[in-house]
């Protein structure tokens, strides 16, 4: 009996140190320092008396912001240090001065206490002026200190209220400062004076605007935008595209600029190898009054023309921003000579149906960022995993040899009882 006891408490263990192994695999334990600082993020909050309008979704705007801060406070990566400061939520007076002060750290930015922020963000009402000047130069100071990525998110229904202190005039001082900080924004009425400033704000930065309308659009973007900050930080490189194929610049894995005018055609082009997939997306603001129903189109066509593959989106003009993307696999040589095997040079062509509304400059034309990457076909097991399935197959195939070793051992112990059993 002792015997079977001690078999059976081995074969235990041995299961549970393979299944430990599973799930704690080596050089990925929980909490492990990766020697980086840790990315950080300022939510700011337009907490002004106009925040009790009741046109997003038939509640109130600050409604809608609550319930977006609250989900995305659940969705935030847990390597984030995450911030909330607030505007216009303390002074109710009609003193512009005393209004113009009225910012606050709602919650420190630092490692994320989800009830604590939560509870936070409940507290807020509806209250003041709208100084947005005077909160991004806080905010900036919310996050000094580390090497880290840093954003400040931020989401205002109106213009600021604190002038002379022009707030895109604050973010180029912040820009200019070198402290890396970007500044995306999201306004929640479609204004044109609203737009004209936040996209002034976002571009010192190299950040982004956004005109949302619903409180699933602001969820999704603020969930965006703070994902953004935990991944590595790519800086664009601005190019200019050409009016054919036969001129294009040629472009390697990365992440581009340009400006594209209305209507326009940009072509550029890349080179892959046989045995390689090239993988493209392109997105194309407007960041200026434009007519509904509009498109973009991203082509990948040969140097004699002939499309390969394309990708396309359309919009109607509730949107921002359009974008599309193509893979292109190219098969391996038949050539045994890998030597002999060319590259093939591959024309992508960026194609935009934006218009102008009545009186909008034309020029400079609409910004347009390009990714490029050029990697191993789908063949290679490593390629796979980028595609977000070879991270599963170590785990699978160990699952098998547990479950391989494991009907070894139950047949054997069982066997061992039948004969035990016998014997008796």
């Amino acid at each position: 009996m002792i015997t079977r006891t001690r078999l059976a408490a081995g074969a235990c263990a041995l299961l549970a140190a393979l299944t430990a192994g599973t799930a704690f695999p080596a050089g990925a334990a929980a909490g492990e320092p990766t020697g980086e600082d840790a990315p950080k993020v300022d939510l700011v909050l337009d907490v002004s008396g106009s925040m009790r309008t009741r046109d997003i979704d038939g509640g109130t705007r600050m409604a809608a912001a609550k319930q977006a801060f609250n989900e995305v406070l659940d969705a935030t990566p847990e390597e984030v240090q995450l911030g909330i400061r607030t505007l216009g939520a303390d002074y109710p007076g009609d003193d512009r001065k005393t209004g113009c002060k009225d910012t606050a750290q709602l919650y420190p930015v630092g490692p994320l206490d989800r009830t604590e922020a939560k509870t936070a963000v409940a507290t807020l009402s509806p209250t003041g002026w709208t100084p947005i000047g005077p909160a991004l130069l806080k905010a900036a100071d919310d996050l000094d200190g580390g090497d880290g990525s840093k954003r400040i998110v931020l989401i205002s229904d109106g213009e600021d209220t604190c002038a002379p202190l022009d707030p895109c005039e604050v973010a180029r001082e912040i820009a200019a400062k070198g402290i890396g900080v970007t500044i995306d924004t999201l306004g929640l009425v479609p204004s044109t004076k609203l737009r004209r400033q936040l996209s002034c704000i976002a571009e010192a930065t190299g950040g982004t605007y956004t005109s949302v309308e619903h409180t699933d659009e602001l969820t999704d973007k603020v969930n965006q935008l703070v994902d953004r900050a935990a991944d590595p930080v790519v800086t664009p490189v601005a190019t200019e595209g050409a009016d054919a194929c036969a001129k294009a610049p040629t472009l390697e894995s990365g992440l581009y600029t340009d400006r594209e005018e209305f209507g326009q055609q940009r072509w550029y082009r890349v080179d892959v190898e046989p045995g390689q997939e090239l993988r493209a997306s392109v997105s194309v603001g407007a960041d200026r009054a434009v007519n509904p129903s509009h498109g973009v189109l991203l082509r990948a066509v040969t140097a004699n023309g002939r499309e390969i593959v394309r990708g396309e989106a359309a919009g109607n003009g509730r949107t921002d921003v359009l974008s599309t993307g193509l893979r292109y696999p190219k098969a391996e040589s038949d050539d045994s000579d890998e030597g002999n095997a060319a590259a093939e040079a591959v024309c992508l062509q960026v194609t935009n149906s934006f218009s102008p509304a009545s009186g909008v400059q034309t020029t400079p034309g609409l910004p347009l960022e390009l990714t490029v990457d050029v990697v191993d076909g789908p063949s290679d097991s490593d390629d796979v995993a980028s595609f977000g399935l070879g991270r599963g197959w170590w785990l699978l195939g160990l699952l098998v040899l547990v479950g391989f070793l494991a009907g070894l051992l139950w047949g054997w112990l069982s066997r061992w009882r039948f004969a035990v059993w016998r014997t008796n």
